[in-house]
């Protein structure tokens, strides 16, 4: 770490959970962002402003003229470019020492794979089931440590499932991919603009802590939030032994609430 990075990083240097050595695991690290809409944007502006070494962006979606109540990683002037070329710009403006590899696809099956094997953590931004899933069946495979977030009008959620950690539980336990979930999209239901800051936020904290090793990340907790009555609620969940993905089971249920 040279001179101007002890500068640029002596808030968090300061602090005796960071302190050098931690803020050197986030300099090596490498973390891959699925989605680059409104959690992936506060998401990504803040791993690359606290020093996040690379980051992988992956978005098929161009910048829409409604994305900007809320995605707030993009500007009018970005209307019809790609995100994540919108993203790497913006992100290189604020920290031009992180490495910003942008994709412009919907990554799936080997690509996703491969994706997910070269991070040290993956953060889910997305908005589909289905993409959820088949991150959630990545990680499992590789063990890697899943940060997922949501939100939809006024209502968020976020949970981690660290993946190397025998008794995790992962996000096909407590959403079942059999299970009869309705999708529910903010392009179509709306989606209140701070609630992806605060969701993208704690995603970005989480990863952080994931990094550095520090505190008690959400690994067994799902947290939500209604952003109208601004209150929270924290789940426990458990790791279910007969899950179709993690545990020794061909069937999947719900993990108990303790």
């Amino acid at each position: 770490m040279d001179d101007n990075q002890l500068l640029r990083y002596s808030r968090h240097i300061l602090l005796p959970e960071i302190e050098i050595d931690g803020q050197q695991k986030l300099l090596d690290a490498h973390v891959l962002i699925i989605g680059v809409g409104g959690l992936g944007a506060p998401v990504s502006l803040y791993l690359t402003a606290s020093g996040v070494g690379r980051l992988t962006i992956c978005d098929d979606d161009r910048v829409d003229l409604t994305n900007l109540q809320r995605q707030i990683v993009h500007f009018t002037d970005s209307i019809g470019e790609r995100k994540v070329d919108s993203a790497q710009r913006t992100l290189a403006r604020i920290n031009p020492q992180t490495v910003v590899t942008p994709i412009a696809e919907r990554v799936a099956g080997e690509r996703l794979e491969q994706l997910v094997q070269s991070a040290d953590v993956i953060v889910d931004c997305t908005d589909n089931f289905a993409t959820r899933h088949a991150i959630n069946r990545a990680c499992v495979r590789f063990a890697r440590p899943l940060v997922s977030g949501a939100g939809v009008r006024f209502d968020g959620q976020v949970a981690v499932f660290d993946l190397r950690r025998a008794d995790s539980p992962c996000y096909h336990c407590l959403f079942p991919e059999s299970g009869d979930l309705e999708e529910m999209r903010c392009a179509v239901m709306g989606v209140f603009a701070p609630l992806v800051g605060i969701i993208g936020s704690i995603q970005a904290a989480e990863t952080l802590k994931l990094l550095i090793g520090a505190g008690k990340d959400l690994t067994g907790r799902l947290l939500l939030l209604d952003a109208l009555t601004m209150e929270w609620r924290s789940v426990r969940l458990k790791k279910d032994p007969q899950c179709a993905v993690c545990g020794a089971g061909e069937s999947a249920r719900r993990p108990k609430v303790a």
